[in-house]
C-alpha cells in the first residue's frame, strides 16, 4: 500500500522504516529536509513539499501525520487540505486530545474527507518490537487501512476501539495508567535506595522480571536504565514533563466523577519535580515554626 506519512521524529522514522520492511511504498516529508533525504536513502520516496508528497500518492489518497499534538497538528491538517480532494483520508497518529478527534472528524466530513485517529505506543522500541495501535474513526475509513496498521502493529497489537476519537481516548488513559505505573516505581525503588541495605537495584529489576506478579516493561526499562546510567543515576536531573494526556486522563475522570487519587497524585508529583525549591514547602515550614517553634533551615 502506498500512503504519504509527515513528520520523521524518533517515533515517526521508525513507524516509516517498519511499514517500508513489510512492503509498503511509503512517500514521505519532514519539515527539516535532511530527515527526509535520510530516510529516502533507506527506500521511502522523497517529497520536500506537502505539494510534492500528494502529487506522489495514487487516489484515494492516505496521508499519516506524526506531529506534535495541538497547533502544529492543525497547521499541518490545514495546509493538506489545501492539495487533498474528497474521498482522502488524513491519519493523525500523535496524542491529540479527543475532543480535538471529534471537531476534526465532522469538520472533515463535509469536505468528503476521511479522518482517523490512531493512538500509538511503543516509543523508540517500536521499530523492533512493534507498535500497540488504538484506532478511533467510521469503519467504512478504518477498513481500508489495516493492512498498514497490522504492519505496524505486533501480533493482536491492532485494535479499531470505536468511533472517532475513541483511539485517542484510549491512548489517553493508557498515559494515565503508565503515570501511576512508573510512580510506583519510582517510590518502590526510592524507598530502597535510602535503605540500610546494599542493594543492586538493577540485579532486583531483573529478578522481579521473573514470574513476580509486578514484571512489565516499565520494570525492564527501570533495570536497564540503572545498569547504564549507575543506580544513583548521577548524569540526571529529577525533572519530569508531560504532554498533557495524565491531565485530560484527569479531567476526564472529574467530568464522570471517577475517583483516580492514583493518577492524580501522579501527575502532582510530575509538577513538583519542576520546582528547585516549593514555596508551598516553604510556606508549612514556616507554618510549623509559627505554631510549634520547630525549627527551620534558611538559605
Amino acid at each position: 500500500m502506498r500512503i504519504g506519512f509527515i513528520g520523521l521524529g524518533r517515533m515517526g522514522a521508525n513507524m516509516v522504516r517498519r511499514l517500508l520492511r513489510d512492503g509498503h511504498e511509503i512517500v514521505a516529508y519532514n519539515r527539516t529536509p535532511e530527515k527526509t533525504t535520510e530516510i529516502a536513502g533507506e527506500g521511502a520516496i522523497a517529497s520536500f513539499s506537502i505539494a510534492e508528497l500528494v502529487s506522489k500518492l495514487d487516489n484515494p489518497r492516505t496521508v499519516w501525520v506524526m506531529v506534535p499534538a495541538g497547533d502544529a497538528t492543525e497547521a499541518q491538517i490545514a495546509e493538506l487540505l489545501e492539495h487533498l480532494e474528497p474521498g482522502d483520508t488524513i491519519v493523525d497518529g500523535g496524542n491529540t486530545n479527543f475532543h480535538d478527534d471529534v471537531r476534526r472528524q465532522a469538520d472533515l466530513a463535509t469536505k468528503g474527507i476521511g479522518y482517523v485517529d490512531a493512538g500509538v505506543s511503543g516509543g523508540v522500541w517500536g521499530l523492533q518490537v512493534g507498535y500497540c495501535l488504538m484506532v478511533g474513526g467510521e469503519d467504512a475509513t478504518v477498513t481500508p487501512l489495516e493492512p498498514v496498521f497490522r504492519s505496524l502493529a505486533p501480533e493482536n497489537g491492532y485494535l479499531h476501539v470505536g468511533g472517532p476519537g475513541a483511539g485517542h481516548y484510549v491512548k489517553m488513559v493508557h498515559n494515565g495508567i503508565e503515570y501511576g505505573l512508573m510512580q510506583a516505581y519510582a517510590e518502590g525503588f526510592e524507598i530502597m535506595h535510602a535503605s540500610d541495605y546494599t542493594l543492586d537495584l538493577a540485579a532486583i529489576s531483573e529478578l522481579w522480571m521473573q514470574g513476580s506478579v509486578v514484571r512489565s516493561w516499565l520494570l525492564e526499562l527501570a533495570g536497564r536504565a540503572f545498569r547504564s546510567n549507575g543506580q544513583d543515576l548521577p548524569h540526571l536531573k529529577g525533572y519530569v514533563a508531560d504532554s498533557g494526556e495524565g491531565r485530560w486522563t484527569i479531567q476526564e475522570a472529574i467530568d464522570h466523577d471517577v475517583p483516580a487519587p492514583v493518577i492524580t497524585l501522579s501527575l502532582l508529583t510530575r509538577f513538583r519535580s519542576r520546582q528547585d525549591d516549593s514555596y508551598g514547602a516553604k510556606v508549612l515550614a514556616a507554618l510549623r515554626n509559627e505554631f510549634g517553634g520547630h525549627a527551620v533551615k534558611t538559605e
